[in-house]
């Protein structure tokens, strides 16, 4: 098998997904029976906002979209290499969960029922979290870091753990544990990192939204070789509890715990989600916009202007 995507099979791939985007635009989502029997292009092409949308209104089912993203993640994760630990079964079963908690009336909420993904060096209870290191190779987080607690708590089900550098500390996103991941465009060139799986992951239709880091530009510099839409919160935004490892000393007050997806409104969506104060993390200012104060309702943040 050949190790590199083809230009006429990429662009060819392009035009398909470009055309199932279009269709999400005019909202050609038209029920779950129905789009099974349609490409799943339509489905992994869409953005986190436009699923979450889809599902709440019974246009689809949480099912449908979970098994569309676990179907193009066997696609194209073995030439990828981006998603290191699939909790394939976790989600089916959550997304079962989201389902018939949606036709009770109960709505868990903004990301009710759609699927997400975590950089590697945030940990996940039951999930092994190894920061990319073979000292941790093993290691089985028992509770959520505060950010992926976030995103559970309002209705994301986590599709797996994508691929970091050793210890989050090179601009390559490689390393002995789980090797080298490639970038969607060209499978012999690299996504950058650290945040290196999650940008290959989401640009190649395989999650629509994505949890990473960013300190030096780990986030921002993926996005960019892959396509994307990421944001390095404001310093105190969002908690870095759960984070491995742990950012110290200079590194301190410039890592966050950042976003990244395939449009602006994803992040839009997410961030006001994942901020506020958890009383663990001691940098986080109080007065920045928080979770409680816009009703983890996922509406756009909004900037406050200043009173004298």
């Amino acid at each position: 098998m050949s190790n590199e995507m083809g230009r006429r099979e990429f662009l060819g791939t392009i035009a398909v997904v470009g055309a199932a985007a279009a269709a999400v635009g005019q909202r050609t989502f038209i029920g779950s029976a129905q789009a099974a029997t349609q490409s799943n292009d339509a489905i992994t092409s869409a953005s986190a906002g436009e699923l979450a949308e889809a599902i709440r209104s019974k246009k689809l089912s949480s099912k449908d979209v979970v098994e569309a993203h676990l179907e193009r993640i066997a696609k194209v994760n073995p030439k990828l290499n981006a998603v290191v630990q699939l909790t394939a079964e976790a989600a089916r079963k959550e997304a079962d969960e989201a389902d018939a908690a949606l036709a009770r009336g109960d709505i868990k909420g903004p990301l009710h029922g759609v699927p997400i993904t975590i950089k590697d060096t945030l940990e996940a209870a039951g999930v092994i979290c190894t920061g990319g290191t073979k000292g941790r190779a093993s290691f089985v987080p028992k509770a959520d870091g505060t950010a992926v607690a976030r995103l559970r708590a309002a209705g994301g089900i986590i599709l797996g753990k994508t691929n970091v550098p050793e210890l989050a500390a090179a601009a390559e996103s490689d390393n002995l544990v789980y090797g080298r991941t490639n970038n969607p465009y060209d499978l012999t060139r690299t996504p950058r990192g650290s945040t290196g799986g999650e940008a290959a992951i989401i640009a190649a239709g395989g999650s629509p939204l994505g949890l990473g880091t960013d300190a030096g530009g780990s986030i921002r510099i993926p996005a960019h070789y892959c396509g994307l839409a990421a944001i390095k919160p404001t310093s105190g935004r969002v908690p870095r509890t759960g984070q491995f490892p742990l950012p110290l000393g200079a590194r301190n007050p410039v890592f966050h715990v950042s976003l990244i997806a395939r449009n602006v409104q994803d992040l839009a969506l997410a961030l006001p989600i994942i901020s506020g104060r958890d009383f663990r993390d001691h940098s986080i200012v109080a007065n920045l916009r928080t979770p409680e104060s816009s009703g983890a309702a996922g509406r756009p943040f909004e900037f406050r202007k200043k009173t004298r």
